[in-house]
C-alpha cells in the first residue's frame, strides 16, 4: 500500500493513521514516492517517521531519483533509515519525469539517465560496504542494518532502462498506467532474461497503479480528481484523454479477481496507489489482500 503523499492537506496524524493501518493489515510494503515541486512531504524526513511509526511492513521508496541528492548524503540517510528500522528498507530509485524538479533542486536536467543514476548508485554502494569515498579519517557511516545496504529497485516503464538496470538492482518498481498484463508480462520477461544474464539471482518484479475502490461511477471519478491534480505538468486536455482507461477502479471482488491475474504472471508484489486520503480505502483493500 502507497501512503496518499500527493492528496492535498495532509497532516501528521493522517499519514500516522495510514501508516500504523498499513503495519497491521497483511500488507507486505508500505509505499512513498518523491517530488520537489509539489505539496508532498519531503520523502527521507518522512523515511525516518515511517521508521518510528511501524514495527513490521517493508518500507519502500517508489521511488527516490539520486539525481535530486548528493550520493554520500542520501546513502547515509538511506543506512540510518535502514538502522533505525531494523532492515526493513527497501529503495526503489528512478530517473524521474519533471525537469522542474531537477531545477529547483539546483541538478543539471543533462544528468537525468540511466548511466547518471547508476553511477550515483555506485558511490551509494561503496559507502554501503565501508569504504572510503575520500581520503577522510574514517568511512562515513552508519553502516545499513542489511549487509552491503538495502535491496534497490528501479522504476521503470521500458525494456531498455529494465535491461541497463540489471548490473546493480535487485528488481523493478515499475507503474503500469492501463494495467495491460499481456505488456506487463513482456516486460518481466525482459527483466528475467537480462538478470539471469547477468548471472544475478531472479528478480523481484514489483508494479503498481492507481485505485479507487467503491460501487458505482464515483471510484472512476476520484481516480480522475487524482490524475488531474497528480498530473499537473501534463496539459489537462490530455489528462482528461487518459483518464478513463488509466488505474484502477471498481468493488473489491474485481479487485481480488484482478491482482490474482498479476499474481498469475508471477508478479511478486503490487504496490497501490490510493487516489484518496480517506482511511477507508486502505481498509477496504486490507480486506481484499487478507482473502487472497
Amino acid at each position: 500500500m502507497t501512503l496518499p503523499v500527493m492528496e492535498p492537506d495532509l497532516d501528521a496524524a493522517t499519514l500516522r493513521a495510514w501508516a500504523r493501518l498499513v503495519d497491521d493489515a497483511p500488507f507486505a510494503s508500505l509505499c512513498w514516492g518523491e517530488r520537489i515541486t509539489f505539496d508532498n512531504p519531503e520523502s527521507l524526513t518522512l523515511l525516518g517517521a515511517l521508521s518510528a511509526w511501524t514495527d513490521r511492513v517493508q518500507l519502500v521508496t517508489t521511488v527516490l531519483i539520486p539525481q535530486l541528492h548528493d550520493p554520500v548524503m542520501l546513502a547515509k540517510a538511506l543506512a540510518t533509515a535502514d538502522m533505525l528500522s531494523g532492515g526493513r528498507l527497501t529503495v526503489g530509485l528512478g530517473v524521474g519525469g519533471r525537469h522542474e524538479d531537477y531545477c529547483a533542486v539546483g541538478a543539471d536536467p543533462a544528468t537525468q539517465t540511466m548511466r547518471e543514476m547508476a553511477d550515483r548508485v555506485a558511490v551509494m554502494k561503496r559507502v554501503w560496504a565501508g569504504e572510503k569515498v575520500t581520503e577522510s579519517t574514517l568511512p562515513v557511516g552508519p553502516p545499513p542494518v542489511q549487509p552491503g545496504g538495502p535491496k534497490l529497485l528501479v522504476g521503470t516503464m521500458g525494456p531498455k532502462t529494465t535491461r541497463h538496470a540489471a548490473g546493480w538492482a535487485d528488481g523493478l518498481a515499475g507503474t503500469t498506467l492501463d494495467l495491460d498484463l499481456a505488456a506487463q508480462n513482456e516486460l518481466f520477461d525482459v527483466a528475467r532474461a537480462a538478470w539471469q544474464e547477468a548471472g544475478k539471482p531472479a528478480p523481484h518484479l514489483a508494479t503498481s497503479f492507481w485505485f479507487a475502490i467503491g460501487d458505482g461511477p464515483a471510484p472512476r471519478e476520484q481516480v480522475h480528481r487524482h490524475l488531474r491534480r497528480y498530473m499537473n505538468w501534463i496539459p489537462r486536455e490530455y489528462v482528461d484523454a487518459m483518464a478513463p482507461t488509466t488505474g484502477w477502479a471498481g468493488t473489491a471482488d474485481e479487485l481480488r479477481a484482478l491482482l490474482r491475474r498479476f499474481a498469475d504472471i508471477g508478479t511478486d508484489e503490487v504496490h497501490l496507489i490510493p487516489t484518496d486520503a480517506d482511511l477507508d480505502q486502505a481498509r477496504r483493500v486490507a480486506e481484499v489482500v487478507a482473502d487472497l
